[in-house]
């Protein structure tokens, strides 16, 4: 389990490596953030700071497919160059807030009725992974609180 102080100390990293990539710099990785090597989804938002927050761009990676590390400091890069959004200028990062979404690992909901869904699932807590037919689609657990569902 991660604690607040893993947060901060993960936040700053992710900040680190998108500064030092939009300044052309090779991304150094701090020895101390190695030690979250526990393979683990994670998803990087930016959000630019306004009256009302403003997506800049959202990139992850649902599945513990590398250590948390290394995804963490891939989807923060990524998420500066979120196709649906012109890319992230260095200049604009003092006005950038950054939020982590550290996945746990997918659980499959059984049910036998698809009404049934709705008591298997927390608000707020749980993301939701979904396949269906040729398409995925990922809901991460705090968009259904932001927009209040």
């Amino acid at each position: 389990m991660l604690t607040l102080e893993d947060g901060y100390k993960l936040v700053k990293a992710a900040r680190t490596a998108i500064e030092q990539h939009l300044a052309n710099k090779e991304v150094k990785i701090d020895e101390e953030i190695k030690r979250y090597s526990q393979k683990s989804g994670v998803f990087v938002t930016l959000n630019k700071k306004a009256s009302k927050e403003e997506l800049r761009g959202c990139i992850g990676y649902p599945l513990p497919t590398k250590p948390l590390y290394q995804a963490l400091i891939d989807a923060a890069i990524s998420a500066t160059r979120d196709p649906r959004f012109e890319p992230v200028r260095l200049e604009e990062m003092e006005g950038i807030t950054i939020e982590l979404s550290i996945l746990t690992e997918p659980e499959l909901i059984k049910v036998d009725d698809p009404r049934e869904y709705p008591k298997k699932i927390k608000v707020g807590r749980d993301g939701l992974l979904i396949h269906w037919r040729y398409g995925s689609g990922l809901l991460l657990p705090q968009v259904a609180i932001e927009y209040n569902w």
